[in-house]
């Protein structure tokens, strides 16, 4: 098709424009579908009418995405600000959760292991933009899948990608399930207990804090219960059994310092202050031990916040905390609940709605 202009685009006029288009489409009423297909998709579109073009659907194979190619695919992600829908407001957090790889972590003793890893990230964003790349998160973990992670990786990854992203402020979480050998407590037999644990980097308005996280399994025997039980025995000669039920406490600190707090250091917080820790490997002579073990070490839902407590303020390596514990009545139909916080950066006046949902031990 031959079309000729006399004037250039600086000195188009309206009537220039419509002439060119009147003379497009007397070429198109003459033209082939084959003819018009093969045109430009914007000219295409200047035709008008309701015939949908012929489109392949055979896979091609041969074609490439070139860097040419990929310049005119659309971004609405990153369009300007007169596509946003709703609120034009900051979000503090935007971007991935639950995006999973396996992840080299050091351990305390020699050795590292490879872990499958969940990985949130999120990045702030500001009013006037529609949208963050999500899959830049993504790509900056594969990036340095082959490390082993530490805090500093992590820290490097979290400038990566809010570098990458255009972002003042972001959060990295990684989540894993954790092994560590327990010897049984009588038999010495010994098996492999797992602990949910999450390494978290935040930063906000330029000032960064690192957290860990762990869930801790135990059992609790009630105090009261006890007592009780032992005066019916004492005074009555009637056998009767106290209570005790499976329980999980949340323990989540803020690391300062540079001496590093290991993994395995914070689970021997948590056994120092609650020795009652279930158990893998059980003959008759460890579950008689056990029982014994929770007789010496009744406590309540209280009592095992303020345990935790006393643990990790003598601990330098730790700033802030945060203590949630949940013991799952077997007397009652309801379980008993705390939260204990030291420092501002845990404090919260509400509380998510089903965060005592979530302290249920999944072995």
């Amino acid at each position: 098709m031959n079309m000729q202009t006399a004037v250039t685009d600086e000195t188009a006029s309206t009537d220039d424009a419509l002439a060119t288009l009147k003379t497009l489409k007397a070429w198109a009423s003459k033209a082939s579908a084959d003819e018009i297909n093969a045109l430009d998709p914007k000219l295409r579109a200047l035709l008008g009418g309701n015939e949908y073009p012929e489109l392949r659907s055979d896979y091609p194979d041969d074609f490439k995405s070139t860097p040419a190619y990929k310049a005119t695919l659309p971004d609405l992600q990153n369009g300007p600000a007169s596509l946003i829908r709703g609120s034009q407001q900051m979000i503090q957090h935007v971007g991935i959760s639950n995006f999973r790889l396996p992840i080299r972590f050091h351990t305390k003793h020699g050795g590292d292991l490879s872990l499958e890893t969940s990985v949130t990230g999120t990045v702030s964003l500001e009013a006037d933009k529609k949208g963050i790349n999500m899959s830049r998160i993504m790509r900056t973990f594969y990036r340095r899948a082959e490390e082993t992670f530490s805090f500093d990786v992590i820290e490097e990854a979290l400038d990566d990608y809010k570098s990458d992203l255009e972002s003042f402020d972001a959060r990295l979480q990684m989540r894993f399930s954790f092994p560590v050998k327990i010897e049984s407590l009588r038999s010495g037999l010994s098996g492999y207990q797992y602990y949910d644990i999450a390494l978290e980097l935040a930063e906000q308005n330029g000032v960064r804090q690192k957290f860990m996280h762990v869930d801790y399994v135990y059992s609790s025997t009630c105090p009261c219960s006890l007592e009780l039980s032992e005066h019916a025995r004492r005074e009555r000669g009637q056998l009767a059994t106290p209570h005790s039920q499976r329980s999980v406490a949340r323990i989540s600190v803020e690391l300062i310092g540079k001496q590093i707090l290991w993994f395995e250091d914070l689970i021997d917080h948590c056994r120092m202050a609650v020795p009652t820790e279930t158990q893998v490997m059980v003959k008759r002579e460890d579950e008689q031990a056990f029982a014994e073990l929770n007789a010496a070490n009744p406590i309540f839902v209280e009592d095992a916040a303020r345990l935790f407590c006393e643990q990790l303020l003598h601990d330098e390596r730790i700033g802030d905390f945060r203590v949630v514990a949940s013991h799952q009545e077997s007397l009652h139909s309801h379980d008993a609940v705390s939260v204990l916080t030291e420092g501002p950066s845990f404090a919260a006046t509400s509380l998510d709605p089903k965060l005592f949902s979530t302290l249920f031990h999944v072995g």
